[in-house]
């Protein structure tokens, strides 16, 4: 991959996607084959450099404050001491992060916390970003790849279309599909039905919430019931939507799936 090229990586969970970028980043050996981050093999020392990696859920080191973390981090990454107050600064400027140098990770709500993240990976300016679920800022992540090569993970096509280019569909560590986000969208999309009891405008907005659904339909039924036709474009959508559910305390009364119309059609 060259400079300002994104790739997504999806699938369902256990798919192979946070191996992958762990093999990227150097974390894992590969069973088979070879992983090499501009001609050096990812396990070494000067592939890491070349490499800004956050792992699902973004973990930090929660007792620090801000600007010692990304200081340790820079002194760990071989940034020169004379340079990394200037690159501490441009990240925490570029994630939007000026405000919150002095606080406790700990103490920083989730959207910031991941702000963090991002910015303990590109705080040693790297070539490659290896980025596994970072978050919904797909702007934000998008600007910080400009001028990097990405590889970015996501449950589904539609998080992580606004930052790649194109999109691996991984199942059981295999490949299935490599195409445009677009592509994928219109083969990919699932209408599932789902009749429920309970608060309709709450169901409609944790479904909503759901990642990967692009469209909510609600149909009043008899009996304080309601039927909730959800578009998306993910293959486990049907168990996403259950799950949303059944986590809000609301009745499911329904549920089943079927293949959703092309755009336009019916």
């Amino acid at each position: 991959m060259a400079r300002g090229q994104a790739l997504g990586l999806v699938g369902p969970g256990g798919a192979g996607k946070s191996i992958a970028l762990r093999m990227l980043a150097g974390l894992v050996e590969p069973t088979s084959g070879r992983v090499t981050i501009g001609g050096d093999a990812a396990r070494t020392r000067q592939a890491r450099r070349r490499i800004g990696y956050l792992a699902q859920g973004a973990p930090l080191d929660d007792d620090m404050r801000v600007t010692p973390y990304l200081r340790t981090l820079c002194r760990l990454r071989g940034v020169a001491p004379a340079l990394r107050q200037a690159r501490i600064d441009a990240a925490l400027d570029r994630c939007g992060l000026g405000d919150c140098r002095h606080e406790v990770i700990r103490r920083l709500p989730a959207d910031l916390r991941r702000r963090v993240g991002l910015a303990q990976a590109v705080v040693h300016e790297p070539d490659a970003l290896l980025l596994d679920e970072p978050g919904s800022d797909a702007e934000l992540i998008a600007a910080l790849g400009r001028e990097r090569a990405v590889v970015l993970s996501g449950d589904a096509v539609a998080g992580v279309s606004g930052v790649c280019g194109r999109v691996l569909v991984l199942d059981a560590g295999r490949v299935v599909a490599d195409e445009t986000p677009e592509v994928l969208r219109a083969r990919l999309r699932v209408e599932v039905l789902v009749v429920v009891r309970g608060d309709a405008a709450a169901a409609e907005r944790h479904v909503r919430d759901v990642a990967g659904v692009s469209a909510v339909a609600v149909e009043a039924l008899d009996g304080g019931e309601h039927r909730l036709t959800v578009t998306g474009d993910r293959d486990d959508l049907q168990d996403a939507i259950a799950r949303a559910v059944v986590a809000h305390g609301l009745g499911l009364r329904e549920l089943s799936s079927r293949q959703a119309p092309p755009d336009g059609a019916g």
